[in-house]
C-alpha cells in the first residue's frame, strides 16, 4: 500500500512538473472579426485576402488589409534550480548548517573509552537473595 502511494504521488509530482515547464504558441488568423484559422506549434493558414506590397503597382495608393493574425505564446517556468550564489547571507547559513547537521547524522562515532571493560564482575559468595529471604513469588 505505501509503494503504491509513493508511486502515485511520484507520478503526480512528475507530470506537475511537466506541465508547469511547458510553452507553446497559439497562432489565429482573423479576417475581419471572423476567426479563419487557429493552430497550435504551426502558423495558422491564412484566408487569401491579405495584400503583400508587391500586389500593389502604385506606390501613392495604400489600402488596409482586412486580415489580422494574433499570436498568443504561453511560456512556461524556464529555470527550475535555483542558483545557490543568489541566496542572501543568512539563506546561506541556514543551508549550510542544514547540511553539516544532516552529514553529521550518519558520521560514526567512536564508543567512549570503559575503563573496568576489561574486568569480570566479582563472584558471588552467597545467594544473596536466601541471605535477606527476599523471594519473587
Amino acid at each position: 500500500m505505501k509503494k503504491v502511494f509513493c508511486k502515485i504521488v511520484a507520478s503526480i509530482l512528475a507530470v506537475l512538473v511537466l506541465f508547469s515547464t511547458l510553452s507553446f504558441t497559439v497562432d489565429q488568423h482573423f479576417c475581419g472579426s471572423f476567426l479563419v484559422d487557429s493552430a497550435v506549434f504551426t502558423k495558422a493558414k491564412t484566408c487569401g485576402m491579405e495584400m503583400s506590397s508587391a500586389d500593389s503597382t502604385e506606390a501613392s495608393i495604400t489600402k488596409e488589409s482586412c486580415c489580422t493574425n494574433k499570436k498568443l505564446e504561453v511560456k512556461g517556468q524556464d529555470e527550475l534550480k535555483q542558483n545557490f550564489n543568489t541566496l542572501d547571507f543568512q539563506q546561506q547559513v541556514f543551508i549550510t548548517g542544514l547540511v553539516y547537521a544532516y552529514l553529521k547524522l550518519f558520521e560514526v562515532s567512536e564508543p567512549d573509552f570503559i575503563p573496568f571493560k576489561d574486568y569480570s564482575p566479582p563472584k558471588l559468595v552467597c545467594n544473596i537473595q536466601l541471605q535477606d529471604q527476599v523471594f519473587l513469588i
